[in-house]
């Protein structure tokens, strides 16, 4: 059987990091001896099992037609104010970022859905997948989020606050996206279609995907309080979506078959890319390279937001060049220290990072996102690159406002975490 194209990718990525990482180590002979025990101890974690848990999760939310629903609600919500559907493809970013934290998948679900309506109300296609591409970024903000497990495994955060610190962070990323879309909408001259949803219209939506908008709270809430793990609340949450779609009608057994096997395929195209980066990572603190980056910044370590700065700015370049989960595994461990030295809050870099490397779905030339949504759009690749840099400025500008206002992202873990 031929493997797909993903798993393909993530394998050449995975054997490069690897050689890549053999031909910085001095002693030739640690290779069959460290390289083996590094690259599979560096998926060999208990918290790791969340990761393909919540996609689990948010494959069944699909399958189920869950998030049919969840669309339906942002419709009734946003869809009547001038440039409606630019808003419920934003609003529907959020809600979709409480099911599978997955930036691409929701470029592909959002982007097939709300395109060509977009462009019958007077988008252009060029911005309709722009801002398709822009507001996926929320997803792995907004709880449950891949790169924040990833990150808490690396340093030892506490995966419940980074889960609270995103959500401002989120919504403050929506926010500027539906400002962008308004403006474009005034802009354009676009009109108002419909009127306002009555109570009814409102009670009767709101109930049908209430079992969607339940699923965040059950993984923030349990992880919070303490009543499971990160992985225990992932499994409780695939639970709770498949049980919801049996109640339903809507799981039979070729659907649950499907989102096992797409989670599958997934998972092992993330874990081959994590375990090659864990490699290079042991390289890199074997060389102290660490150590020579905090002596490298020691003249801004009284400074913490030059310091977050300067890393965001390394981030935001690695990112156009490399792979997200290998950029967030290789870029962590060198990090931290000088974050640590310049007291800088570990919920906080978390938050920084991750929206940094988030940021690099929609950056050129490797944008992931991008390519997604000019695919489901059928607009030219080059086209949506050259349009595409205003919503990297609009996601930079949410990044540098959580930089300068660290309360943005703490208030919330300090509240209730």
């Amino acid at each position: 059987m031929a493997l797909s194209n993903s798993r393909v990718l993530a394998i050449s990525r995975s054997v490069s990091l690897t050689v890549a990482s053999s031909l910085l180590l001095i002693d030739l002979a640690m290779i069959p001896r460290m390289m083996p025990q590094q690259f599979f101890g560096g998926i060999n974690a208990f918290s790791l099992m969340a990761i393909p848990l919540f996609i689990l999760a948010g494959n069944l939310m699909n399958v189920t037609r869950l998030t049919d629903r969840l669309m339906a609600f942002a419709k009734l919500l946003v869809g009547h104010l001038r440039g409606g559907m630019g808003h419920v493809n934003v609003v529907s970013s959020i809600f979709f970022a409480g099911v599978n934290g997955s930036a691409v998948a929701d470029t592909s679900a959002l982007g097939s859905l709300l395109v060509p309506p977009m462009r019958k109300e007077g988008y252009s296609t060029a911005f309709a997948a722009g801002l398709t591409a822009g507001s996926s970024l929320i997803g792995p903000i907004i709880p449950p989020s891949i790169f924040m497990i990833l990150y808490a495994s690396l340093t030892n955060t506490s995966v419940g606050d980074l889960f609270l610190a995103g959500v401002i962070p989120g919504l403050l990323l929506g926010l500027a996206f539906m400002a962008m879309n308004a403006w474009y909408a005034w802009h354009k001259g676009l009109e108002k279609r419909g009127g306002l949803p009555s109570r009814q219209e409102l009670v009767v939506t709101a109930l049908g995907a209430l079992p969607a908008l339940v699923a965040p709270f059950i993984i923030v809430s349990g992880i919070v309080m303490g009543f499971v793990t990160p992985t225990e609340s992932g499994a409780l949450t695939a639970l709770y979506v498949a049980l919801c779609g049996l109640a339903q009608g809507n799981l039979r057994l070729a659907d649950f078959w499907k989102a096992m096997v797409d989670t599958t395929r997934l998972t092992s195209a993330i874990f081959l890319i994590m375990a090659a980066s864990a490699t290079i990572s042991w390289l890199l603190s074997y060389a102290q390279v660490p150590n020579e980056f905090v002596a490298l910044l020691d003249l801004y370590i009284e400074q913490p937001v030059v310091i977050l700065l300067l890393l965001s700015l390394i981030t935001f370049v690695t990112g156009m060049f490399m792979e997200e989960v290998s950029a967030l595994m290789l870029l962590t461990p060198i990090f931290s220290p000088v974050a640590m030295m310049a007291g800088i809050d570990p919920v906080h870099l978390g938050i920084i990072i991750t929206l940094n490397i988030t940021i690099a779905l929609i950056t050129p030339p490797m944008g992931a996102c991008v390519f997604v949504a000019a695919a489901v759009s059928r607009l030219e690749i080059t086209a949506l690159f050259r349009t595409i840099w205003p919503f990297v400025v609009t996601a930079i500008l949410v990044l540098i406002l959580l930089i300068l206002f660290p309360s943005l992202t703490l208030w919330l873990p300090a509240q209730l975490g």
